[in-house]
């Protein structure tokens, strides 16, 4: 295991990036996005995607420097159609235009289509909620063999569709930013666990033939095993809400094998975001005293205390800013692989 400055991951990227044809405005939010993914500790969605990003650009299924297209207006309704183009990009376009409606009609409900990986969901409702609005973000994956079994299941029939609900925070208690997929683990945290030669938590995966393992490797040979739904029937619901959301609602598309399947990895979402001061609440005295009572709870273990979504991140963030970023074997191999592929170099841990 190396661990690597953020700063040096952020060159590292950016220089990938532009080497595969992106500008250097979508060079650096992309990489600023893995980056911070890597900094709050979803490596999942990190700097090891972007050996992918890099074989996806060559197919076709990934295209460079495409921005939020508005395709429809209407009110406070809005559709941004990515074109295929780097969602991490094409996303955040998105949610300016949710903020500027939300901001103009008290809510916004976008529906994002047709773009390549958002990454990591959390980020954008932290972008709302900096601009001091709420937000509710649905997300699906449409393109490929689905990883994901419904509840009782063993075959695929979802992506790990996440599911994120933001609240801006006060001058006591930073924002609420609650982010998860909606199978027991991400599929990237698989991707991780594999490269690292390191087990995942039990209850995460069944084999081929139905049986449940902790070994990831099944999720990458033939036959293929299955993600399962975090929470049993409640995580299936939710991540078929969110293909319901994203691919019917939204017009995205869903899983179903109907639409059209390998074109690398194509999100859908549908963000719901909401002015709290149009209601005339209670407001950061509420939010204030709210989380004064649940976060004073006594905690079950002596030296711990209880945390609220987001404190995570946040912890991770200021660690892995001071320590580096912790990168296992397997992804320094692709990421050193991919640089020679490019001629850039190698980030230096």
């Amino acid at each position: 295991m190396r661990r690597i400055a953020p700063e040096v991951l952020d060159r590292f990227a950016r220089a990938a990036l532009a080497a595969t044809g992106s500008d250097a405005r979508e060079a650096e939010i992309v990489a600023a996005h893995l980056v911070d993914a890597n900094l709050t500790g979803h490596d999942s969605h990190g700097v090891g995607l972007l050996p992918a990003y890099a074989t996806h650009r060559r197919s076709g299924v990934l295209v460079a420097n495409r921005r939020g297209r508005v395709a429809m207006e209407s009110g406070p309704l809005a559709a941004i159609d990515g074109d295929s183009g780097y969602g991490q990009a094409i996303a955040r376009d998105a949610m300016d235009v949710g903020v500027r409606l939300a901001r103009a009609h008290g809510v916004a409900v976008i529906a994002l289509r047709r773009t390549h990986h958002i990454g990591r969901v959390g980020t954008y409702g932290e972008m709302v909620a900096e601009a001091g609005l709420a937000s509710l973000h649905f997300v699906n994956g449409n393109s490929g063999p689905p990883p994901v079994a419904p509840w009782g299941g063993r075959e695929g029939r979802f992506a790990t569709n996440p599911v994120c609900i933001a609240m801006p925070g006060s001058a006591r208690h930073p924002r609420f930013v609650l982010d998860f997929a909606t199978s027991r683990i991400a599929m990237g945290k698989v991707r991780v666990a594999n490269n690292a030669g390191t087990q995942v938590v039990e209850g995460a995966l069944l084999d081929a033939a139905g049986a449940p393992t902790t070994d990831p490797g099944v999720m990458y040979r033939a036959p293929r095993g299955v993600l399962l739904p975090f929470g049993e029937h409640k995580g299936y619901g939710l991540a078929l809400a969110c293909d319901i959301l994203a691919g019917i609602v939204g017009g995205a598309g869903t899983i179903q094998p109907g639409n059209p399947r390998d074109r690398g990895i194509v999100n859908g979402m549908l963000s719901i975001v909401i002015d709290p001061a149009r209601f005339g609440g209670g407001g950061e005295a509420e939010y204030d005293a709210l989380m004064d009572y649940v976060l004073g709870c006594a905690p079950v273990e002596a030296g711990t205390q209880v945390m609220m979504a987001g404190d995570p991140e946040r912890a991770n963030r200021a660690a892995r800013a001071r320590d580096g970023i912790p990168v296992d074997d397997g992804t320094w191999q692709a990421l050193t692989t991919l640089a020679a592929e490019l001629a850039i170099a190698p980030p230096a841990p």
